[in-house]
Parts: C-alpha cells; structure tokens; sequence
C-alpha cells in the first residue's frame, strides 16, 4: 500500500508539475488521536492528511491512497510532526505551528443532488455552490445514498444502472447493470431503479427489476426476494431488511431471501418508509403512501396509530 502526495501546481496553472513530484522528499509523520489518520510533511513545506481507514478498505480504490487534505504549512520543509490530543504541530525553518484536528479531519458538508439532467451535483453547504458534477447515467436519477467509511455515494436511475462514485475524486468506481442479470430482471416492470440502501459491504436495490442483495466485494447478486410490484424504499434494520412499494404491507424480509412477514398499513400502495432510531424514547416506524394518512408502529412491526394531513 503506496500512500503519495499529488504533485503541487504550477502558478497560475492546473496541470501538475511531475517534476515536483520527482524532487519531492517525505520528512515527518504523524497519527491523529483516533489513528484513523496520518499527517505527512514534505520538503516543499506541504502537509497532507491521509484516511488510513479509507485506505485500508478491502474497497480501496486508488483515489483512496490520495490525501483527504492538502496544504501549504510552511515556506520550507515541514521538518518534524507532532500530535497531540487535539492539535497537529509542525515544525518548519524557525516557525512551529498548531493544527486542530478537529478541523483538519471534519468531514466535508456537502449536499449531494441526483435528478432529471442525468448528473449528480454536489453543493457546498457553507457556500450554496455547487462544486462539482458527476457525469454517467443516461437517463435521470432516483434515488442516491452515501457510504461514509469509503467515501462512496451510490446512485440508481431510470437507465437501470447503479452507479458508484468515489466521492474524493469525484470519478466512477463500479457501473452495475442490474437488469442484465436474469435473477433479478422483470422486463414487465422495465429497468429503473428506484431505491438503494448499503450497510458496510452490503447494498440492497430495487424497482423494475427485483429487490435484491448485493455484496458489493463481488459486483454480485445474493439474495433476490419474491415480493410482487416495485418496490420504492428499502432499508437495513439489525438482521432485517425493511421495503415497502407496490401493496399495502410493509415487508420485513431475511437477508438469505425470505420474507418473514408483511405488515399491513393504511395506503394501498407506499411510496416511503422511516425509522427513528435517534431516539431511544420513540423508536418507531412510519410510513406513507397513495394515502393522506402515514401510519405510525411502535417497535417496528405494531401499527399504534395513523397522522393525518
């Protein structure tokens, strides 16, 4: 495993100066509090902050060995790195300086939006600007979500793709077909993806073609579950897998591909399922659907009462 620095930039020009990279020396490390994170200093005064547990992912991509964090510390070598339980201290020609690492590792607050362009676009909360576009899917976007340990976001579509991102290098990693796999296509239904869900190497997707498992390892499909009708949003919940879509039920399924039982709601047909798992107090489960009413359950499977608009 080959952690690197990207090669520094030319003023006033954004292509990279490879004969940097050719001169460029390594002087000093250091690990965050957590040891999730590595500092690195660089003879030209740099600092780069590297995820080791992005980097050490078993769905490590290279953008995964890329720094998380680049900057310009000092005018000269960062000669030595020092880390203390909030701080990064860095040493350079007659200057030592202080780094929160609170700041240098906060996670990046950005807002990912999918729709009917086709593209992903990714906006800077702090700024209301949007920084970045993701461009692969031919048709527009339905659904999105977000693996947080790897940086990845998942995008479905109605071109029946399942895209991944990796959202460092904001370049695609895996382009899966799901229709093109015969234990999953439904051609009645058509293509289109319409939800998503991943839980560590998991990832659960479905509408056209069937809810299905997918270890995200292998590329490969699981599980399939005999659940009739799109469904619309499905989550992981412990040992359970929650969906809900066409019909008035909410199906608990087995992640080996049974269903366990179906809970029968207000709506004829559900469009979204949530749980509150944030509150202790209060864990329940709603849902909504062709209704005006969203059936609230307590303890995930007894309906206690219905809100109404």
């Amino acid at each position: 495993l080959n952690l690197c620095f990207p090669p520094a930039l030319q003023a006033g020009s954004r292509e990279a100066d490879l004969q940097t990279l050719l001169h460029m020396s390594v002087f000093s490390q250091s690990f965050s509090p957590c040891g999730r994170f590595l500092a690195a200093g660089n003879n030209y005064g740099e600092i780069a902050v590297f995820s080791l547990s992005a980097a050490l992912s078993p769905d490590a991509s290279e953008g995964s060995q890329k720094p998380i964090l680049n900057f310009t510390a000092h005018d000269g070598p960062v000669f030595t790195l020092l880390s203390t339980d909030t701080h990064l201290l860095s040493a350079g020609n007659g200057e030592i300086s202080a780094w929160s690492w609170a700041e240098l590792i906060k996670k990046d607050n950005s807002l990912i939006v999918g729709g009917g362009d086709n593209n992903i676009h990714i906006m800077d909360m702090e700024t209301g600007i949007f920084k970045s576009v993701l461009k692969g899917h031919t048709d527009y976007i339905h659904c999105l979500c977000f693996k947080e340990r790897e940086g990845e976001i998942l995008s479905g579509g109605e071109d029946g793709a399942v895209r991944i991102w990796d959202s460092r290098t904001n370049r695609p990693v895996h382009c899966i077909e799901v229709f093109r796999y015969e234990e999953c296509a439904r051609p009645q239904f058509g293509k289109w993806i319409s939800c998503l869900a991943t839980d560590s190497d998991w990832m659960l997707c479905g509408g056209g073609p069937s809810l299905s498992l997918w270890h995200l390892r292998s590329m490969s499909p699981t599980s399939v579950f005999p659940l009739p009708g799109c469904q619309r949003e499905a989550v992981f919940h412990q040992d359970l897998i929650m969906s809900v879509g066409e019909g008035p039920y909410v199906s608990h399924c087995l992640h080996g591909g049974t269903v366990k039982a179906q809970i029968p709601c207000t709506p004829s047909s559900l469009n979204t399922l949530a749980l509150n798992l944030k509150n202790t107090e209060h864990r329940v489960m709603t849902v909504g659907g062709s209704s005006h009413q969203i059936d609230v359950f307590t303890n995930f499977s007894y309906r206690a009462f219905s809100l109404s608009f």
